[in-house]
C-alpha cells in the first residue's frame, strides 16, 4: 500500500536539550526550505523554534510529559511525513523509553527520521523535500487479523 505525501510535508522538530542550540542553528540556515512546510515540534523545542524561524509551529507536550508519545501517535495516525530528532547520545535522558518507543513508531511505518545534523541536511537537500511522494505503508493486515490465543 502507498500513501501520498503532497509537496508540503508535514515535519517534526525535536531536540534534546544538549541538542537544541544545534537544531536552532540548523532551522535557521534551513528558514526558507522549512517555510513551505507544516511544522510541529515538542515542548520547548516548539516555542525556541516559532521565535527563531518566525513562522507557525504546532507545538505539543514536552517530550517528557508526552511529546514524545504524542508525536508517534500522530506518526500512527498518518499525520507527520517525517522526523528530525537532534537527540543527545551522550546523556541518559529519564523518559529514554518514549524516545525508543518514537523511534520504533518511525522505523515500524517508514517515516525518514534524521537524528543528526548530517542526516538531516540529506533530507532537507533532497528532491522529493518539494515534490509529491509516493510512501510504501507496511500492510499490517495479517498482524491485526492474527489468531491469538485464548485464554
Amino acid at each position: 500500500m502507498q500513501q501520498h505525501i503532497p509537496r508540503k510535508k508535514h515535519i517534526a522538530l525535536i531536540a534534546h536539550d544538549n541538542m537544541k542550540r544545534d537544531l536552532l542553528e540548523w532551522v535557521g540556515l534551513n528558514r526558507d526550505s522549512l517555510a513551505g512546510h507544516e511544522l510541529y515540534a515538542t515542548g520547548t523545542t516548539g516555542a525556541l523554534l516559532e521565535k527563531t524561524l518566525a513562522l507557525p509551529v504546532t507545538k505539543l507536550l514536552s517530550g517528557p510529559l508526552g511529546g514524545d508519545q504524542q508525536i508517534g501517535a500522530k506518526i500512527a495516525e498518518g499525520g507527520l511525513d517525517f522526523v528530525i530528532f537532534f537527540w543527545d547520545p551522550l546523556e541518559s535522558q529519564p523518559h529514554d523509553p518514549d524516545v525508543k518507543a518514537l523511534l520504533r513508531i518511525a522505523v515500524v511505518w517508514n517515516i525518514p527520521v534524521a537524528c543528526n545534523r548530517a542526516t538531516a541536511d540529506f533530507l532537507i537537500s533532497s528532491p522529493l523535500m518539494s515534490s509529491d511522494y509516493e510512501r510504501i505503508v507496511p500492510d499490517f493486515k495479517a498482524y491485526r487479523e492474527r489468531l491469538l490465543p485464548k485464554f
